[in-house]
């Protein structure tokens, strides 16, 4: 669909789309939220922009395979369940830094974690409906 409309629209929804999935994963490890409603809401941003611009184009913004997300993902989640057992502590553990960050807040493991589901969730999802838009 080549909506003139459609097209005005994403350009600015698409950083204001992914803006507040980054919000809800930064959330996410206090409230409600995390990895998986924020890579959802990321991967319907960049739907959004398939649909009004095209896959090809999306892709080129995206500029690497969204395959390549999953593996990052994951690794990055199970660093963050291994790292406790390197100071004794059972998988899972919480690990905090002592010190908040403005405006982020507390970071530890479970901000990791999220972030990858955050990544593994954009990875599948976009995988997906790429290959699906693709192959017609």
């Amino acid at each position: 669909m080549k909506s003139a409309i459609l097209q005005t629209a994403t350009r600015y929804l698409l950083p204001i789309l992914l803006l507040f999935s980054f919000f809800l994963l930064l959330r996410g490890h206090y409230y409600p939220g995390g990895g998986f409603v924020g890579g959802l809401v990321a991967a319907i941003a960049f739907v959004l922009h398939s649909f009004a611009n095209g896959t090809a184009n999306t892709m080129k913004i995206l500029r690497y395979k969204p395959l390549s997300l999953i593996p990052i993902g994951l690794a990055i989640s199970t660093l963050s369940v291994v790292a406790p057992l390197l100071f004794g502590l059972p998988p899972m553990t919480g690990l905090w830094f002592e010190e908040p960050i403005p405006v982020i807040g507390m970071i530890g493991s479970a901000l990791f974690f999220d972030l990858g589901v955050y990544l593994v969730v954009i990875g599948v999802v976009l995988t997906i409906l790429f290959t699906i838009a693709l192959e017609q």
